[in-house]
């Protein structure tokens, strides 16, 4: 049996700036779906046909009701799903919206909380997670990603 390599979903890391640093936007799995109970970013497949900084939009969109100010393609990171004999290649954005606005959950979620960065980092469940995050942060930490700007913007 072989196993293919897919990249098929998003991680989408929503940031507030502020005065005080980073307001981050974590979000709690309701009890119905895989992982519940479990915080995590907006995260969610790529739909055939189109691209990842689309499905970014979107999911973010059906997610938490958001339209980002500004979009970074950040990292990528890999999982396996063994229910399908596949290795996902997880696209990493980071979001930017303004001043932590009222978040509007979709089914998946029970919860929203904006947490600073390091509150974030402790109650993401996984690991992959809060590395990405910190990839964020060290590209992006003074709003936006400097002399790289061109190659990480999306939107």
């Amino acid at each position: 049996m072989t196993v293919a390599v897919i990249a098929g979903v998003v991680d989408v890391f929503v940031v507030s700036p502020g005065a005080r640093g980073w307001r981050v936007l974590a979000l709690q799995r309701a009890k119905d779906t895989r992982c519940p109970g479990a915080w995590e970013t907006v995260h969610g497949r790529i739909l055939d046909g189109e691209t990842p900084q689309d499905a970014a939009v979107r999911e973010l969109r059906e997610e938490t009701g958001l339209t980002p100010d500004r979009l970074y393609n950040v990292t990528t990171h890999s999982f396996y799903l063994h229910e399908s004999a596949t290795v996902q290649i997880a696209v990493a954005f980071c979001a930017f919206v303004a001043r932590a606005p009222r978040v509007t959950l979709g089914d998946e979620h029970v919860r929203s909380a904006w947490l600073s960065r390091a509150a974030a980092a402790r109650r993401l469940a996984w690991p992959s997670e809060r590395d990405c995050l910190a990839r964020a942060w060290a590209l992006l930490h003074r709003g936006d990603a400097g002399r790289v700007e061109d190659v990480l913007r999306v939107r």
